[in-house]
């Protein structure tokens, strides 16, 4: 499986300076695996427990001082709609870390670190400001519902298969997407999951809320699946590429983009069920695509933050 933590294997252990050419705005560099937005604050977390904060409209970014050396793999805002929520965040990595911020980002601590470093978060969501549920490799899950305060571990699919990213629809229900097939449907955030029928027996990376009831699904080798009843059913679609498809993204616009491979990032025009590959896409591996308060869209990854260019 080529998961966040193989990703950062690949690449360089050092971090680059975080410039761009003179007149652009500075953008996070180093190998970048996650990001997330909410409201006018936008944070990447990436290796060596790297953390970049951004707050529109100045969109420059500033690095925070983190707690921990260990890779972060995911990071997650509390949706700005929900009560308390203003500045409240998780980022989770190896090292069985989670870390938590109550001040938009500006500083950050260590809430949990489990007893076995080998435990591996590779995705956290936030429902809102109490509740956030971590997930990573060998079927680890954790929540909390006290803000980060406490964390309890459960077992929530028989077996180890990783559990490689966790989503929720327009209409609160939960997803989470893994190893071996692992299709997961939660209608009652997080305390009792459903296994879907799985068109493939592979690993997938995530799946894509559209709205109440569509979805795509994305993993290895190029497979890419639709569903309009929210999982019940799937239809194979066409891949854009052949390679690990990491991350799927929803912009505004309902344009959809999708990406992984090297020079291979594809939108879809037509509500994912088509995509083409972008003429100009990142040259570098990408784990995560972001839009960002603006409307402009990043691509994170080996190469760190990269603009990307819409149609």
């Amino acid at each position: 499986m080529a998961s966040h933590g193989s990703l950062a294997a690949r690449v360089a252990a050092c971090l680059l300076p975080a410039a761009l050419a003179a007149g652009e705005p500075s953008l996070p560099r180093g190998l970048l695996l996650d990001g997330a937005v909410s409201g006018s604050l936008a944070v990447v977390v990436g290796e060596r427990g790297s953390i970049w904060v951004s707050r529109a409209p100045t969109a420059g970014w500033r690095r925070a001082d983190s707690p921990t050396r260990a890779t972060l793999t995911g990071v997650a805002l509390a949706p700005p709609a929900t009560e308390g929520a203003s500045g409240i965040g998780w980022a989770v990595g190896h090292d069985a870390v989670v870390l938590g911020t109550r001040d938009g980002g500006a500083t950050w601590t260590r809430q949990h670190q489990g007893e076995n470093l080998q435990d591996s978060f590779l995705d956290v969501l936030a429902l809102d400001a109490r509740h956030a549920i971590a997930v990573g490799a060998y079927g680890l899950y954790l929540s909390t519902r006290d803000g980060g305060a406490t964390w309890e571990r459960r077992q929530v699919r028989d077996g180890d298969a990783h559990l490689n990213r966790i989503s929720r629809s327009a209409g609160g229900t939960l997803f989470l997407a893994g190893e071996a097939g692992t299709l997961l449907r939660s209608r009652d955030a997080g305390l009792n999951w459903t296994p879907l029928q799985a068109p493939y027996q592979g690993s997938f990376h995530g799946v894509l809320p559209l709205d109440g009831r569509t979805l795509i699904a994305h993993g290895l080798r190029g497979h890419l699946y639709r569903s309009a009843d929210e999982g019940d059913t799937w239809q194979e679609m066409p891949p854009p590429v052949v390679g690990l498809l990491a991350t799927a993204l929803r912009l505004r616009s309902n344009l959809i983009l999708i990406g992984g491979p090297p020079r291979a990032l594809a939108v879809s025009r037509d509500y994912g069920r088509t995509f083409s590959l972008l003429p100009r896409a990142p040259t570098t591996a990408v784990a995560e695509l972001l839009e960002l308060p603006d409307g402009s869209v990043l691509a994170l990854g080996e190469a760190g933050a990269t603009p990307v260019t819409l149609p």
